[in-house]
């Protein structure tokens, strides 16, 4: 007997109906998890964790729900992670009236694989079949064509102030594209902060320079990335935008492969001739081909200085052929001395990560991160939440604001969703703050992702236990890898929970007094 794990967005339509009625019919046959009557804790991380590792067959259900879900997304990514590795479990995607391209990092994950499509109550019958004929060894009958790099759209231009106007609170938030992604460059709900000036007078400055943007998880780090990259294209720049979450796993595995794909990423978005199949013949080193293709190649074809937007560079660190890949940046920034090289000062690096660099990188001169311009973000400040308040409309008073503060600090996507819920009518500030940290509450699948995440890694949860009890974390490796994450904060000497709302949550759910 088979065991099934079915991945879907709780307590969604039709979602939890198509999961339902998949459950009722595979469990004659098969094993079938599917998290309906667990109650969330610990324990629930660590079933969960299990359950997938023990599966067979991994069933998602991609609907416009589960691919915003930030705990549906972790399923996903370990049931991959698993497959690569073990063999198993087999991936079995199934579209839930949904054809649009799949955001990354699912892009990556599942668009190799072969996936099932249905639109509604009527497709049921087909689907089970399509499913078993999957589970006895055959293949699921869709397949998405793929490019053969990664590539996406140029953002668009900066918007001018009289853009920004605040919307009705009726107006469309695009919540969905601001969960792990960026914000569209013309939002009217993009609080500027001093890191932007920095970022923007950089990429327009006429001579290239390298910037990192650091900061914990939904920060707005890549958002603001897209905005540097919209002004470079308003100084008369040409800009290229890779998102390493992008690449799939068989890229990520090899080395030939990444640069190879790099460089053809390159070609494709600047519009310039393919030769990557010449440079590849030369004999040297992976990295210098790379080099020789930017230098020799793509920067001299290039009528205008060129800005390449780096996002989520974290995904090498632990890759095979990282170190070298993050050496040869730190190799382009230094070229732009060279007086035998002027070509090198068009080109212009802004690396975005939400990890410490230097857990990973341990020869500093190696590494494109400590030269340059560096910024980090951090949380709102209480100001930057109430011009948040007044172009959502206002829909919180002021002591209501005061309120949203205290519990969720000025962490940019909670106050963002919570500004969103009210605004649109979804829920009221005061619903709001009863069923907070509650597990199907407003933040439920946040909460959820973060808990899994936790439970598959001891030290920090011990790490976060310490904080809880302490206002302290004695290993700095340990803090330094919860901050990443944006599970805590530093005041002063006292280390910290990152908002209290994340206190509460924790506190029960790793089983403290």
């Amino acid at each position: 007997m088979a065991r099934v794990f079915i991945s879907y967005k709780r307590d969604v339509t039709p979602d939890q109906d198509l999961a339902n009625a998949l459950v009722k019919a595979l469990k004659v046959s098969h094993e079938v998890f599917i998290d309906t009557s667990m109650l969330v804790g610990e324990k629930w991380a660590e079933r969960i964790d299990a359950e997938i590792r023990q599966a067979d067959f991994f069933i998602s259900l991609l609907s416009p729900f589960s691919v915003n879900s930030e705990m549906a997304r972790t399923e996903i990514e370990l049931a991959q992670r698993l497959q690569a590795q073990h063999g198993h479990p087999v991936l079995l995607p199934v579209r839930v009236a949904y054809h649009e391209r799949l955001p990354p990092p699912l892009s990556g994950y599942l668009s190799p694989i072969n996936w099932a499509l249905w639109e509604g109550p009527e497709d049921t019958s087909r689907l089970l079949e399509q499913l078993a004929k999957a589970m006895s060894g055959g293949s699921l009958p869709g397949s998405t064509p793929r490019a053969s790099t990664p590539a996406r759209a140029a953002p668009s231009p900066e918007p001018s102030p009289a853009a920004l106007r605040p919307p009705s609170p009726s107006a469309p938030l695009e919540l969905d594209e601001t969960l792990e992604g960026a914000m569209d460059t013309q939002s009217a709900f993009y609080v500027v902060r001093a890191a932007d000036t920095t970022v923007m007078r950089a990429v327009s400055q006429k001579q290239g320079t390298t910037v990192t943007i650091k900061g914990a998880r939904q920060m707005g780090k890549s958002s603001m990335l897209m905005r540097g990259l919209a002004a470079a294209l308003e100084a008369g720049k040409r800009v290229a935008y890779l998102s390493f979450q992008e690449f799939d796993t068989p890229t990520l595995a090899s080395a030939d492969l990444f640069f190879q794909r790099f460089c053809n990423a390159l070609s494709d978005q600047l519009e310039v001739e393919n030769q990557v199949e010449g440079y590849w013949q030369k004999p040297m080193g992976l990295s210098q081909r790379c080099g020789q293709y930017m230098s020799g190649h793509v920067l001299k074809k290039l009528d205008a200085p060129l800005v390449l937007g780096l996002d989520e560079v974290e995904t090498l660190f632990e890759t095979p052929f990282g170190t070298d890949f993050f050496g040869m940046l730190r190799s382009w920034h230094n070229n732009r001395a060279l007086p035998t090289t002027p070509v090198w000062k068009k080109l212009g690096i802004v690396l975005v990560t939400s990890t410490e660099p230097f857990l990973f990188i341990k020869n500093l001169t190696q590494s494109p991160f400590n030269v340059g311009q560096t910024v980090e973000l951090g949380d709102f400040v209480p100001e930057q939440v109430t011009e948040l308040n007044q172009r959502h409309g206002s829909p919180l008073a002021q002591p209501q604001e005061q309120e949203l503060f205290s519990l969720l600090g000025g962490h940019p996507y909670l106050i963002r969703k919570a500004l969103y819920l009210v605004a649109s009518g979804s829920l009221s500030m005061e619903g709001l703050l009863v069923q907070s940290a509650e597990d199907r509450g407003p933040f439920g699948d946040h909460l959820r992702h973060l808990l899994f995440r936790l439970g598959s890694q001891p030290q920090l949860k011990a790490g976060l236990r310490e904080v809880l009890q302490r206002n302290a974390c004695q290993d700095e490796g340990v803090f330094l890898r919860l901050r990443s994450a944006g599970l805590v904060r530093q005041e002063g000497t006292s280390v910290l929970p990152r908002c209290e709302l994340y206190r509460r949550y924790f506190r029960e759910r790793l089983n403290m007094s």
